[in-house]
Formats: structure tokens, sequence, C-alpha cells
């Protein structure tokens, strides 16, 4: 028999991926997870097409990873654990904070107690870390000569429509450059708070008896099967509804904002290398490593779903959101052997014509339009 994984979260979109490519590789399979209305829907039997995917196939245990009882039977003669189980979004968790520190913090806590405390036959751990723990990331200066790493834009500089990342003491424009694994670390969300929170903690604790730990900081993954309901994720899901629905396109700050997404398929082949490597703690970015402006994804929809909506560039921000960030892939190509197969415009392709054959999701457009609402009562909208 193939040795036994634990996907804690292996319900939600990363880890339903993972849980089929490591069935195809003969591993065993036991998944934990909630099923959270916010990611499956009120009936996940019907509304959730990742729970499809892996149900009847693999193990399942819904529980949660802060249920001692939950976490004790799905540790029983586990030999890799990867924990991918937390609240991933990065506005809602600026005024959702015990929940996000129950979930992402005390739940991984709670999974390394049970691991040091009790027998098992854990020979791995993979923890899912994030882009979001470097905050804007890594600049140049050519007026100081090195490499920088700004810290948050103000609200006074985002309100007078200046959204360009600034570096104290520094008159001249800077440099855009890929984050690597030793770039100073600014958590400019609670979210990004939890994520260092989890790394660290399963870093430091697997170290200290014996155990292989491997952090991936994931960047914005995205393909078939992502959630198209959770409206605190996903711009790829959001603009697909407002396009397919013919609703406008409102687009944040000037639209040139960035971020670097990676497929799917490249994430899951990232995480298995990472978790049958012989390495002991180490840090991964995983990412395309390429930087995709908001303005290029929605164009880059609209041409897939032959669709022409109104798009209109509102001036508007969020607190806390970052205006760059792409992955400098450089280590985990050197270390692991990985190198991104799917570019943006392919994998794009792809997500769109899965979309297309789902049934239309007629909330989706509301319930975004209900987060923004949520985050301008709480002032973290302007």
């Amino acid at each position: 028999m193939g040795k036994l994984v634990l996907i804690t979260g292996g319900a939600g979109f990363i880890g339903s991926n993972l849980a089929l490519k490591l069935l195809a590789k003969g591993y065993r399979v036991r998944i934990l997870d909630n099923l959270s209305p916010q990611i499956h829907g009120a009936n996940p039997e019907v509304t959730s097409f990742l729970y499809g995917t892996i149900k009847n196939k693999c193990e399942f245990i819904l529980g949660s990873v802060i249920n001692d009882k939950d976490i004790a039977t799905a540790m029983s003669g586990v030999n890799y654990v990867i924990h991918l189980a937390a609240e991933t979004g990065t506005g809602q968790s600026m005024y959702q904070i015990a929940k996000y520190v129950e979930i992402n913090s005390i739940g991984t806590a709670k999974l390394l107690d049970y691991i040091v405390n009790h027998k098992n036959e854990v020979e791995k751990f993979i923890i899912a870390s994030s882009r979001s723990i470097y905050g804007e990331g890594k600049y140049y200066s050519a007026e100081l000569g090195k490499f920088v790493f700004p810290l948050s834009r103000s609200p006074q500089q985002l309100e007078a429509g200046d959204f360009d990342v600034k570096y104290n003491g520094v008159n001249s424009p800077l440099s855009l450059c890929a984050t690597d694994e030793d770039s100073a670390i600014n958590t400019e969300s609670l979210y990004a708070v939890t994520k260092f929170n989890q790394e660290q903690m399963a870093l430091t604790v697997c170290k200290s008896i014996g155990i292989s730990c491997v952090a991936f900081r994931y960047q914005n993954v995205y393909g078939p099967g992502q959630s198209l309901i959770n409206p605190y994720t996903g711009i790829l899901a959001i603009f697909s509804s407002l396009i397919n629905s013919g609703s406008t396109i409102r687009i944040f700050e000037d639209g040139l904002e960035s971020r670097d997404f990676v497929y799917i398929d490249d994430v899951t082949d990232a995480t298995i290398m990472g978790m049958e490597a012989n390495i002991f703690n180490e840090v991964f970015n995983i990412g395309y490593g390429e930087p995709i402006s908001v303005i290029r994804v929605a164009n880059t929809l609209m041409d897939c779903y032959n669709r022409k909506t109104e798009m209109i560039i509102t001036g508007e921000f969020r607190l806390g959101d970052i205006r760059h960030n792409y992955a400098d892939i450089t280590k985990i190509k050197k270390v692991l052997g990985f190198t991104p197969k799917i570019n943006f415009e392919e994998g794009i392709r792809k997500f769109a014509s899965w979309v297309k054959i789902q049934r239309p999701v007629s909330s989706s457009s509301e319930s975004y339009e209900r987060s923004l609402e949520e985050l301008r009562e709480k002032g973290l909208m302007k």
C-alpha cells in the first residue's frame, strides 16, 4: 500500500487537485475539511464542483483543524501532512480577526501540538504560506544604488491618486524586481500575519523534533475548479461573472497594479515535488514569475469569452492592498528542478473554457458587491 497523505482543507481548490494527483501516483489520501459555505456553497453535495471531484475517491473527514477529536482521527497512520486549511480573504481578515487567528494560527498550532505530543509516523510537514507576507516586495533604487523593501502606501497618498510605491527618502521612481525568499517580510494584512505565523511555527517545531518541513509561498493560484462563489478571493472568478452577466467591471486604483498568476497544475506539481524531495526545512516561492496587471486580466478574459463589457477605472482602493508582487523562482528551479509550464494566456483559456460549462452563478456578483460594502462600512475601502 502507498503511503498515507493527510491534506487539511483538501476539498478546496489546491487540495482537491493535489488529492487527485497523489491518488494517481499511488498514494493513499485522507482529507480533513469543514466544507465552508463561503467556498463550497450551502449544499456542497450540489453546489461544490471541488467536493464533487474528490467525493468517494479518498477518505474524507468532515471536520476542523481547531477540533482536537477531528485532528486525532485525521492524524492516525499519516506519513505526510499537507496543511492547506485556512481562511484566505485578505480584506475580510482585517475585520474577522479572531476567526482568522483561530483557524489559521491556532489550527496550525493544534496540528503541530498533536505531532509533538502523540506517537505518529509523520515524515514531512508541508505548510501553505503566501506571497502576501512580503507586502510590497522587492524594488531597486537607482538613487540609493541598492535593493529596497518599501512599506505600505499611506491612505493620504492613495487618496491623492498617487498609487506608485515609495521608499522613505527616495525621490526618483523605484524599479520593480522579482521577490526572492530572502526578501524582507512586511505583513500588510491580518491574513499575511497569520500565514507568516503558520510558516514560522511549522518550520520551528518540525526542526525541533527532526521532521522535515517545507513552506510554499504561493502566488495567485488559478485555474479550472476554483471557487466561483467566494467573493473575498479571486478576481478571475469575479471578473468572469461580471463579464458573462454584462455587468460593469469596476477596477480599483488605476488598473496597473499587478499580481503573479500561477496555474493550478504547476502548483500541485511543485507541491508534490517538495513533498517527495530529500530536503529538510526549506522555504520556496511558487509562482510563474511574471507580473500581470489587472487591466490585462480583464481584457484577456473578455477575449476568451468573446464578450465586451464596460470597464471603469475607479481610483478606489482597499487599505492593505499591495501595488505589485511577483515571485523570483530561481530557488525552486535550482533545488527542486521545478519550472512552471502554463503561461497566463494558456491558463486563462483553460479557466474560461471550464467556466463556460458551469452552471451560471447568479449570486456571485451580488456577493462581491456585498463584500465591498462590508469593507466600506469598516473603513477599509475608500
